[in-house]
């Protein structure tokens, strides 16, 4: 059974529910200034503050920027900023802007847009809300000048607010930045060094962008989300399409140049065109899981999360999200990418030993009455909607009574925000994928934070992982930390805050006219040119 499963979610890319939009005959011309790029999934939601989805997150480093990036490292770098100092006390943060820096519409950066985009980022994000429990208040004395002032030391602000990960601490004027955070901005007006074009765009179907020629980018060497941000295209073009037999055609016949994330059962025939290069899209990689409504029945009960923990064979999910690819993924029984320090297997490891029938008698004993488990899982999503039809098989052998829901991934998006019952319109469990470096250190990795309702969808909720979050956030060294995110995955595993099911990599792929594309965590369009 599992192998049938397998071989028909490692296909599914070719047989997306939904229809692509074909290129019109002025779309498919090389015009040699336009970047065409096929993101992941389709565009919904503009604000990447107020949308958890990576997309979101894509689009919003074109649009705007951040006052420092990460490099290949992962050592935060100065990008809108010119630097910064620290009080001795550790209580004070004051970051300088660079000069020039201009916002989309003309205006200058100033500091306040900095503070009123931070205080919005904090009450949004996983890492920033942690920022924001220490933050006694922002101070801004000159237009140039940020200072940040805590109530307690907090040594890993650069950390925080360099992020690539999910919900980034982009800066937008302060008149947006003073939006509901859960509601999406009015306008997308950044300072970075892409103008989007509103009158373009076709929610979940088309998007552009035009160069940003008053944006002044570092002379450093680009590095991930750090360094020079040269813009060499003069317009990018999103073309969104959800059957990936329609980018693969389109990507073959030179009609886009690049391909976001190529569905795996496609890759052996694309890599035989001279035409086409491979690539690995993120060396972060991204980490399955199954995640588990805390709120609502069945899942509420930690022995039924147990159940479903007991019987997960990552071997299962991973063959049918990468076509059974033994290089495109790894076994990592850990809440954090097993290619980075914090991921590694706890000791003793309870999914050493996957057995389907300890999973059926932990069921049994739970006490579970049979109750329905809605499970959403996203069509048109290729990267995730195999994940979702192993997880529906195993859930119902394990003996649950599930109702499988499929729909386009902005309607997962929507549905996963919904607290109510299943029965008014909530969930149980639906599969997904974090980047690797969205989850790298606990506190930033919204798997296992037990922030209740304030947290992520799923609403996982532990006072005592919030205490190991606040001690890892308050001891000096790298050492002290790996030991205290050990006791934090343990007590993840105890308590079953989602569900791993393993870490895998999604390939990219572009036409060989390309050159300069940047490996890292996002698939960013500066530094590209056609050669």
């Amino acid at each position: 059974m599992a192998i049938q499963l397998t071989r028909r979610a490692a296909a599914f890319g070719t047989v997306a529910a939904l229809a692509a939009p074909g290129l019109s005959k002025a779309q498919r011309g090389a015009d040699p200034r336009v970047l065409r790029f096929v993101p992941q999934a389709a565009l919904s939601n503009l604000d990447p503050i107020a949308s958890l989805a990576s997309v979101a997150v894509n689009h919003g480093y074109y649009v705007f920027d951040t006052l420092y990036g990460i490099d290949a490292q992962m050592r935060p770098q100065p990008q809108m900023a010119e630097g910064h100092s620290v009080s001795e006390d550790g209580l004070a943060w004051t970051i300088r802007l660079r000069e020039g820096l201009l916002f989309h519409d003309g205006e200058p950066v100033r500091s306040r847009d900095c503070a009123a985009s931070l205080r919005r980022w904090g009450s949004r994000d996983t890492f920033g809300r942690t920022v924001a429990a220490a933050v006694r208040e922002y101070e801004t004395p000159d237009d140039r000048t940020l200072v940040i002032r805590l109530s307690r030391p907090f040594p890993l602000m650069l950390d925080a607010i360099a992020k690539a990960g999910t919900s980034p601490a982009f800066i937008m004027p302060e008149r947006l930045a003073e939006t509901d955070p859960v509601r999406p901005v009015a306008e997308m007006i950044g300072s970075g060094p892409y103008r989007f074009l509103a009158n373009e765009y076709v929610s979940g179907s088309r998007a552009a962008y035009a160069r940003f020629d008053r944006y002044r980018p570092r002379q450093e060497a680009p590095e991930w989300t750090a360094g020079g941000k040269v813009a060499h295209f003069e317009r990018v073009e999103w073309h969104m399409m959800p059957d990936a037999a329609t980018a693969s055609a389109a990507l073959q016949a030179g009609e886009v140049d690049w391909w976001e994330q190529v569905a795996a059962d496609l890759i052996p025939m694309l890599r035989r065109s001279r035409d086409i290069t491979i690539a690995n899209g993120d060396p972060g990689g991204y980490l399955g899981v199954l995640r588990l409504n805390h709120l609502h029945p069945p899942f509420d009960k930690p022995a039924v999360r147990r159940a479903v923990l007991a019987a997960v064979n990552q071997a299962d999910f991973m063959a049918a999200v990468t076509n059974n690819d033994p290089t495109a993924f790894n076994i990592c029984h850990s809440f954090f990418p097993c290619t980075t320090p914090y991921g590694r297997a706890p000791s003793p490891d309870p999914m050493a030993a996957p057995s389907l029938e300890r999973a059926q008698t932990l069921l049994r004993e739970s006490g579970y009455a049979g109750e329905r488990v809605v499970m959403l899982n996203p069509a048109d999503f290729s990267s995730i909607a195999p994940l979702g039809l192993i997880g529906q098989d195993l859930l119902t052998r394990i003996g649950f009574n599930v109702e499988f829901v499929t729909s386009d991934w902005g309607t997962v998006l929507g549905r996963m925000l919904n607290r109510n019952p299943p029965a008014q319109g909530g969930w149980n469990v639906f599969p997904v994928w974090w980047t690797g470096m969205g989850i790298v250190t606990p506190t930033q990795n919204a798997l296992i934070r037990g922030q209740g309702t304030a947290g992520w969808s799923g609403w996982y909720e532990s006072a005592e992982m919030e205490a190991l979050n606040a001690e890892w956030l308050s001891v000096p060294d790298d050492a002290a930390r790996l030991a205290i995110g050990a006791r934090m995955q343990d007590l993840a595993f105890r308590d079953v805050a989602s569900v791993p099911l393993g870490q895998f990599f999604i390939r990219t792929a572009y036409r060989r006219s390309l050159t300069g594309l940047l490996e890292g965590p996002r698939p960013v369009p500066w530094n590209l040119r056609r050669a």
